[in-house]
Parts: C-alpha cells; sequence; structure tokens
C-alpha cells in the first residue's frame, strides 16, 4: 500500500524509545472511564463515537508511555487506501485529465498557463478528520481518546485528481450500480460520475440495473451511458438505473464482472452495499484483477460514520418541512389539535433531529437513540396534556426507529437484512387517543407519514452540489489507482476513506451532543426517562 508516515516529530511527543510494531493492533473501542452510569443505547453511541478514533481487537494501555505514537501508527495504517499497485506490477502514466484551455494565451509575451496552479491533488496532501481539541470528557458532544482528551492529529487522504493514473482511458469500461432504497439526488451522481470518465477519455460507460440484481439476472440488460443520456436525469428524483436491495453471492458478482469486462464499478449505496462492495473489492484482489471498486455513500439518514454528511440528507429535511408544516396547521386549526410526523431514521435520529430544529414548530422530538416513556408524571402523554392545557395543541415529530421497545418484533427482515421496524407513529397515534378519551379530555390527532415522497424528491442546490463533487471525485479516486474505497466530505474537505472504517457501525446523534441540546432548546421539551 502507498503510505505516508502521520507521526511527525515522534520524539517530541514521547522522548521514550518506543518500538513498533506496524502489523499489530494496539486498540480497541473500550475505554476504561465512564463519567456516569447510562443506558445501553447511550453507551452504544460512545462507543460509536470512539470506532471513529481507535479500532483494533486489544484496549489501549494509558500506563504505555509510547501510547500516543502507537496510536497515531495505527491509525496511519488503518486509513491507508488500497491500490491497484498493492497485488498488480502496474506503473503509472500521465493522467488525460485537464482543466486547462487547449490554447495558450499570452499575456505582455508571457504564457499564462505555464504559470497557473494545474489543480491536480498531491498524493502525499491530507485533511484533518477531527479539528476540535476538547479539554475534558465531560464537554458538550467531547470524543476523548483517554481520560486528558489528548490532542493527536488524525488525517485523511485528500479527494481530487492526480497527475498520474493507473488506466488508459480509452481501453477502460466503467460500470455504475445504484443499490438500496431510492434518495434524492442518485441521478445527480451518475450523471456527473459519466461526465467525469468522458472527460479523461473513456468511451465504454455503462450502467447495471437495478442494483446488485443487475449482474446475475439475465433478463437485466446493461444501459449504455453518455452525455447525451444522462444530460438531465438529474431534473428527476429517482435513478435511471433502478434500485434493489440484496443480491446474488459475491463470487457470482465478481464472475459478471470479469466476463463483461469492467475495470471500473462505481456502487451507490449505504451500509450494507458498501459492505457488499468491499467484499467485491477484496475478491477482486483475491484474483489479481484490475478492477477498481470504488463506492459513493448513499444513505438519506445521514447514518455513514466519520462523513459530515451523505447526499440526499439536506433534501429530505427540507422536505420534511412541508410535512411538518401541514401537521402544524392541522394542529392549530383544530380544538385540542395534535399533529404527528413520521420520519426516516431506522437507527439514526439526523432527519428527525434537524428537522425538528429547523421548523420551530416541533414540540417534541423522539429519536432511536433516546429512550422515552410514554405513561407517568415524566411520560410523554402527561406532557402533551400539559401543551393541550397551555397551548391548545401540540406537535411531534419521530423518527421511524424511535420507541420500538413497545411494539411487537416483527420477526423478519427485508432484502437488505434490516429488521423490520413497527409502526412506531401508528401506535403512538393510538396511544394519544386512548390516552386523550380515558381522560375525558378530547383531542384531533392528524398522523403524517411522508417518507415515499421524501425519497422520490429531486435533490435541492445543497444536495446537488454534494453529489457533484463527490461523482467527480469517485472517478478521480479510479483512475488514482485505488479501490475499496468511498468518498465523503469531512470538516468541509472532500477525501478517500477505506470502506472497513466507515461500515464498522452506523453513525448516530449522540445526545450530549451540542446538536441535540440545541434542538432540546428549540422544542422545550423535558427528560422523558
Amino acid at each position: 500500500m502507498t503510505s505516508v508516515s502521520l507521526i511527525n516529530a515522534v520524539n517530541s511527543i514521547n522522548p521514550t524509545k518506543c518500538i513498533f510494531h506496524p502489523k499489530k493492533d494496539y486498540f480497541s473501542f473500550n475505554i476504561s472511564y465512564t463519567k456516569s452510569k447510562t443506558s445501553e443505547i447511550q453507551m452504544r453511541i460512545k462507543q460509536s463515537r470512539i470506532t471513529t478514533v481507535a479500532a483494533g481487537n486489544q484496549e489501549i494501555d494509558l500506563t504505555d508511555p509510547c501510547w500516543k505514537p502507537k496510536f497515531q501508527e495505527d491509525f496511519d495504517s488503518r486509513f491507508n487506501l488500497p491500490h491497484l499497485k498493492d497485488v498488480l506490477p502496474l506503473k503509472p502514466r500521465p493522467t488525460t485529465f485537464s482543466l486547462k484551455n487547449r490554447n495558450a494565451q499570452l499575456v505582455n509575451g508571457a504564457n499564462v498557463l505555464a504559470d497557473r496552479k494545474n489543480g491536480y491533488v498531491n498524493e502525499d496532501d491530507r485533511a484533518l478528520l477531527k479539528v476540535i481539541k476538547y479539554s475534558s470528557p465531560t464537554s458538550a458532544g467531547a470524543e476523548c481518546i483517554d481520560p486528558d482528551c489528548s490532542w493527536i492529529e488524525q488525517w485523511v487522504h485528500r479527494a481530487g485528481p492526480r497527475e498520474e493514473i493507473y488506466f488508459e482511458p480509452r481501453e477502460v469500461k466503467a460500470g455504475i450500480v445504484t443499490c438500496g432504497g431510492l434518495c434524492p439526488g442518485l441521478n445527480d451522481v451518475i450523471r456527473q460520475i459519466v461526465f467525469t470518465l468522458e472527460l479523461y477519455g473513456v468511451k465504454k460507460i455503462v450502467g447495471i440495473q437495478y442494483g446488485y440484481r443487475g449482474f446475475f439476472d439475465p433478463g437485466l440488460a446493461e444501459i449504455e451511458l453518455s452525455r447525451e443520456v444522462v444530460q438531465n436525469i438529474n431534473l428527476a428524483g429517482g435513478s435511471l438505473l433502478g434500485v434493489s436491495r440484496g443480491g446474488a453471492e459475491i463470487s457470482e458478482i465478481v464472475d459478471s464482472i470479469q466476463a463483461r469486462g469492467i475495470d471500473m464499478i462505481f456502487i451507490l449505496g449505504g451500509n450494507g452495499t458498501h459492505a457488499g462492495a468491499n467484499a467485491i473489492h477484496n475478491e477482486c484482489r483475491r484474483r489479481k484483477m484490475k478492477v477498481s471498486v470504488i463506492c459513493v455513500p448513499k444513505t438519506i439518514d445521514n447514518d455513514i460514520l466519520l462523513m459530515d454528511k451523505t447526499f440526499g440528507f439536506d433534501t429530505a429535511v427540507e422536505a420534511a418541512q412541508r410535512a411538518i408544516n401541514s401537521a402544524y396547521i392541522e394542529a392549530r386549526s383544530a380544538y385540542h389539535g395534535i399533529g404527528l410526523v413520521k420520519l426516516m431514521g431506522r437507527s439514526s435520529g439526523f432527519i428527525a433531529m434537524h428537522a425538528s430544529l429547523s421548523s420551530g414548530q416541533i414540540d417534541v422530538c423522539l429519536i432511536p437513540e433516546v429512550p422515552f416513556q410514554l405513561e407517568g408524571p415524566y411520560g410523554i402523554l402527561q406532557h402533551l396534556e400539559h401543551l393541550i392545557e397551555t397551548k391548545g395543541s401540540a406537535v411531534l415529530c419521530v423518527a421511524e426507529g424511535a420507541g420500538q421497545c413497545f411494539l411487537d418484533k416483527t420477526n423478519s427482515t427485508d432484502a437488505s437484512g434490516n429488521v423490520r421496524l413497527g409502526d412506531i407513529g401508528v401506535y403512538l397515534q393510538q396511544q394519544i387517543k386512548k390516552h386523550f378519551s380515558g381522560i375525558g379530555i378530547p383531542a384531533d390527532v392528524k398522523y403524517i407519514d411522508p417518507t415515499y415522497m421524501i425519497r422520490a424528491c429531486r435533490a435541492n442546490a445543497s444536495d446537488a452540489i454534494l453529489c457533484t463533487v463527490l461523482g467527480q471525485n469517485a472517478v478521480h479516486g479510479a483512475f488514482a489507482g485505488y479501490s475499496g474505497i468511498t468518498v465523503g466530505i469531512c470538516n468541509s474537505h472532500y477525501v478517500y476513506l477505506p470502506i472497513p472504517e466507515v461500515i464498522s457501525s452506523p453513525r448516530a446523534v449522540d445526545p450530549d451532543s451540542r446538536m441535540w441540546h440545541r434542538c432540546l432548546t428549540s422544542t422545550g421539551q423535558p427528560d422523558f426517562t
């Protein structure tokens, strides 16, 4: 693997002579201190935060005087990007990608283009994964490696075009596949991947229909893609290629890739899709195939680790505003009206939290990461009584994965292996009606579920820009010779990350974070536990 040491001036970090073992895992997700007793869910969230900074199979030995440089070395090793030349004797060639004008311009006798920066990313360029230095584990949203919140720089690879590439563009056959469920922005990403491939000089670009199914279903032919075909697909929601969940055995998919002569495969999907892509990448490496497997993270729930956000999320939050506003108007217009909106979020409540915060119309926001009670003096139903008495109406926003402990288990899974959730929206609607009927107070409950309306939306301006850059950088990563990576945005910078590092667990809302605290301040809701 290509590697650049991120341990600068180790002696200044720790003057003690340290012995390193590059292939040894030094760290685990387990930190031996806690501030207080927490619920199982909250502890899982805290451990999820730790996974962004530590990994391995052993605990951090904070008594080891060398633990900091070892940690940094381990991080550097884990975030090193897999490259085709790790398994194949490849030599690079000069890139065919250039943003310079074809005709040189002379100004006062000087060649302007000769002095202009070429716009390429250096192989050693890095971006910081974390930018806040916390002084204490008790700080809001603190992500600490040790009880002293020691600052250790964590660098990841910067995304973008390289000066040297590892494919002959005119010989390349590239494939694009969209997996999982619908998400705003899929067509935008497809469009930009095609545009950028053509700028490199690629002539053979195909779309694989209906997710991984398209690799093994003989009735699903490849779709030839070009600028003319994809020019206006961003004007509509959905996916030009179609989507589906699940797929065949990895060996069958790789057999299909090999038979089709595909050299680059761009896979758009969430955690499950990324896991499948990583398995495809590993099988291609095992067979020593010159195939670059590049992912673009697609999850409307925004639950991919390490990234600021994933495409489709901003559009989902914006579209949710219309549903929330409708519920608000219904509630305010009715006598003792209660509006209830269920939004997406199986294990992560980002959409519900951000939609509640941005709308300013929500009185109660419920997410999977924060447990709640319905009954009792600190329950939701008691708080609704208070809202009806003082305001005359109330509006609730609930993520689909919240409150599953109140529902019977379905004991079934979808094609992706996800457990089918019970409908918390319908359950809450029934319980609210039952409660107010039991105490003799009339209540008019209106329930809105805009899930499929939101998924099918066209990407808004913010997501369209994100999709454009992600699509372009996916192609740059493939031509740079990387494989088994995903492209994302971290601290406003676009980066490449190894797939295993982003699928170790779903990203979740931290109940101790400033953003959740802001949401609580906006809604004014009490602690329902």
